[in-house]
């Protein structure tokens, strides 16, 4: 299955992302690798938590319209404001920010202040690119009957629908073409974007 997790990652992580980061931070890449690695399924799965409920939710559903470029995502981490990426982070881990933190740290044999400084300037892009997903998703329900079904996790011909002429091509949509091949199928869990992305949907009704 093909994912929400999976294309951020691999947005992310594509190697002039990363360069952007490293220029941006002052941190080598193969250490902002590691990091982003270790923590975007964290990311998600505090976000899925915060998100579980009508004010979690809400409070979520708005910081994304304050977010919305469709810019690509070099450009969205090279232009990131760090100040306001750090403000996102202290709200997606709240009271356990600190330990979070220290916990990527430990995790990635890197320091706290790195881990701060690449997810300040990740975050931006990363609520970007969950507005992208979740307002192209309400969209394509609405043309549809049947709407997407998110019962099963987000596959391959979901995401053709959510993310087709909604994003830069060099952008987060431009990754759909090397998911089209076909990956195995793996587990959903809580930390793929998918119970996410159902629970914003399902308050924005």
């Amino acid at each position: 299955m093909n994912n929400l997790l999976q294309l951020l990652t691999s947005s992310m992580t594509q190697q002039s992302s990363i360069n952007a980061a490293e220029k941006k931070t002052g941190i080598k890449g193969v250490s902002i690798l590691t990091i982003l690695s270790y923590a975007l399924p964290l990311i998600l799965k505090f976000m899925t938590s915060n998100a579980s409920n009508q004010k979690g939710a809400q409070s979520l559903l708005g910081a994304l319209t304050q977010h919305t470029s469709n810019r690509a995502m070099p450009d969205q981490i090279a232009d990131a404001d760090l100040e306001d990426g750090t403000k996102i982070i202290r709200h997606i881990f709240g009271d356990q920010t600190e330990s979070t933190v220290n916990d990527i740290a430990r995790s990635t044999n890197t320091s706290a202040a790195d881990v701060s400084s690449v997810l300040s300037a990740m975050a931006p892009a990363l609520l970007s690119s969950l507005s992208a997903a979740t307002t192209a998703t309400a969209n394509a329900q609405k043309k549809q009957n049947a709407g997407i079904d998110l019962s099963d996790g987000l596959d391959v011909s979901d995401l053709v629908g959510i993310f087709q002429a909604t994003t830069n091509a060099n952008g987060l949509g431009g990754l759909l073409g090397s998911f089209l091949g076909g990956q195995p199928q793996q587990t959903q869990n809580a930390n793929d974007g998918s119970a996410l992305l159902s629970s914003l949907l399902s308050f924005m009704k």
